[in-house]
């Protein structure tokens, strides 16, 4: 145990831990534009699943890594299109919108899957895509993402307007700004960041596989939750997640005398302990999850 612990410092459980993170920042940094916005994001699954789907096919059709890193963007933002659709302009339950969205999301790749390749399961292997984490675009990018969406929230008029929508949608009405306009900036900027998550789980790995998400989505809005959806908390937490479930791979790895299956659980136990600890410290925004 004493040893894991110690390859704790390495370079390489940094690099693992930085991997891993990755999805959870982006979509923790999409799910906290769109609750500021009002809106509950319960579809963070959904956006991850389609992001890393798209990715796959057209990085494996095109040959072409950027362009699967753009069609994640833009799967992810489509979704999230549908979802501000339903939550922003017809005026649905916020819950079950993000809910179904999850669900046909794991559906529908599967059936697409069979449609394209012909096999529920897995896409095909994709060439010549990278697995260095230190050279890894995705890496750079949410890093870059991760200060754009802190300063664009804290340091904007548009941030301006997006916290006051959040909070006292009347009064952004009264000063003559479009609520909707703002939410459906928020939702489908938010739903972009979240299908480049998508991205990190499957062109590393060489291909996507049904059900790649596999609850990163949920961990994130917990993640955003604790951290107030405030964008520089959520980052942290973000990492701190990373590191957890890569310490949690090396325990499994070394041999800790542990049941495997409790040393599974480490990361999703600690994300419980912290959301009781400190997930009710912060305040949600006002409006989040009313239907104006």
């Amino acid at each position: 145990m004493i040893d894991v612990l110690l390859g704790a410092f390495s370079l390489a459980f940094v690099a693992q831990a930085l991997r891993i993170t990755v999805p959870y920042l982006l979509a923790a940094l999409g799910g906290t534009l769109t609750e500021r916005s009002g809106i509950v994001d319960l579809a963070l699954e959904g956006k991850l699943l389609w992001g890393a789907f798209a990715a796959a096919v057209v990085t494996h059709e095109t040959g072409s890594p950027a362009a699967g890193i753009a069609a994640a963007a833009l799967a992810g933002g489509a979704v999230a299109a549908v979802q501000a659709l339903w939550s922003v302009r017809l005026g649905a339950d916020q819950v079950v919108t993000g809910i179904a969205l999850n669900m046909a999301a794991f559906a529908l790749t599967r059936f697409l899957l069979q449609v394209l390749y012909g096999q529920g399961a897995n896409s095909p292997p994709i060439e010549d895509v990278g697995t260095d984490v230190w050279t890894s675009p995705l890496l750079w990018l949410a890093i870059i993402l991760a200060v754009a969406v802190a300063v664009v929230v804290g340091r904007t008029r548009f941030g301006l307007r997006l916290r006051a929508v959040g909070e006292r949608p009347e009064a952004v009405a009264a000063a003559g700004v479009s609520i909707a306009r703002v939410r459906w900036i928020a939702v489908v900027a938010g739903g972009a960041l979240a299908g480049l998550g998508g991205a990190q789980l499957s062109l590393p790995v060489g291909g996507f596989v049904a059900e790649a998400s596999g609850g990163r989505g949920y961990v994130a809005l917990a993640v955003v939750i604790m951290g107030a959806w405030r964008p520089v908390p959520v980052a942290l937490m973000c990492l701190g997640f990373g590191a957890a479930e890569a310490l949690q791979a090396r325990m499994q790895g070394a041999g800790t005398g542990l049941p495997p299956e409790l040393v599974r659980l480490f990361p999703y136990v600690l994300t419980l302990v912290l959301l009781a600890v400190v997930g009710g410290r912060g305040r949600a925004p006002s409006a989040l999850g009313r239907r104006d």
